[in-house]
């Protein structure tokens, strides 16, 4: 069955030279609004002809540090500066931004659990539908910044993913190692199947993530990290001028083979992590505690780790619920290639 149209109109004309600010408009009727719209901002700088890159942030509304530094860029990057186009969507998910969640409160969608979309769908699905059928297309390579958000504290890291196609494999993973955080890595997802990189990724582009941080903030080393991130990409991908600015202390090279890398908790209560993040961690070692508050004079419930590695991301908030991943380990490794 042949799929509609998306809704969403865009305010910028995608073939034009120059620097256009515009919206994505994805028309909605609620209380508040009966003929209204979700108004998603959008940037184009372009420059003749050269490679696409799309930069997104805010695919999580509580991920700061993109939506921070893809804001800034918008406002500062010139067409001269640009060798191609570059297309901006610092907030990507609208709704769950301004609310300051990592949701939609329109229809409570996780837009990074949405691909490839449905634009018959809700907003969330609708949104994705949009990416997917319009923006992608446009791309070759692809920058989707992410951080912890509120509920995790993650090492700053780009990654790049296990495909198929071993060539489209290896450029992303260049990639990410050029965003310049201070730690690289082949990341596994416990579920990969709807999200945005996959999206991505199924159309051939060059699609590289990041996560820088969390706890629902951004703080000066982020926001530095992220800021010569997103230059960085844009150099090595031949879209701006420059030299790839590397950390000076060198970059870590992490693996996620498996799904044994998370640690979900099977207990709720409060919780006390042992190590810190970087830290290095043994398999069987015990990396944390999660105490019964229902009752005092209990002994703690006991997580150990199962494998070797380093702790590479933690649960920020000490309440802790089943199901909640508590902690990744990630191994340490020599190189990356596909």
């Amino acid at each position: 069955m042949t799929m509609r149209p998306s809704p969403i109109a865009a305010t910028v004309d995608f073939d034009a030279d120059g620097v256009q600010h515009g919206f994505l408009k994805l028309p909605i009727s609620t209380d508040e609004s009966a003929w209204g719209a979700v108004m998603i901002p959008i940037t184009v700088v372009k420059n003749g002809d050269g490679p696409t890159a799309l930069l997104t942030g805010g695919n999580h509304g509580d991920e700061y540090e993109g939506i921070t530094s893809l804001l800034k860029l918008s406002s500062s990057l010139q067409a001269q500066d640009v060798t191609g186009r570059v297309i901006i969507v610092p907030c990507m998910n609208t709704p769950a931004v301004m609310a300051g969640k990592r949701t939609s409160p329109m229809d409570k969608g996780n837009l990074n659990r949405s691909f490839p979309g449905d634009p018959n769908g809700s907003v969330t699905p609708q949104i994705a539908d949009y990416f997917t059928r319009v923006l992608v297309p446009m791309a070759d390579v692809v920058l989707d910044l992410h951080s912890g958000g509120r509920t995790l504290d993650i090492l700053p890291f780009g990654a790049s993913h296990v495909l198929d196609n071993k060539a489209q494999q290896q450029s992303a993973l260049e990639g990410a190692k050029a965003f310049g955080a201070p730690y690289a890595m082949v990341m596994f997802e416990l579920d990969a199947e709807k999200l945005f990189d996959t999206a991505c990724e199924r159309q051939g582009k060059v699609f590289v993530a990041t996560e820088l941080g969390g706890g629902g903030t951004s703080t000066p080393q982020s926001m530095a990290i992220a800021e010569r991130g997103v230059r960085n990409f844009l150099i090595h991908y031949g879209l701006v001028e420059g030299t790839v600015d590397m950390p000076a202390e060198g970059q870590v090279y992490l693996d996620m083979p498996d799904a044994s890398c998370y640690v979900q908790s099977q207990h709720s209560g409060v919780l006390e992590l042992l190590v810190a993040l970087g830290d290095d961690v043994k398999k069987g070692q015990t990396i944390a505690y999660v105490y019964d508050m229902t009752r005092s004079g209990t002994d703690p419930v006991a997580y150990k780790a199962e494998r070797d590695g380093i702790l590479m991301a933690r649960r920020a908030p000490s309440l802790i619920n089943m199901g909640d991943t508590l902690a990744v380990i990630a191994d340490v490794v020599e190189r990356l290639e596909a």
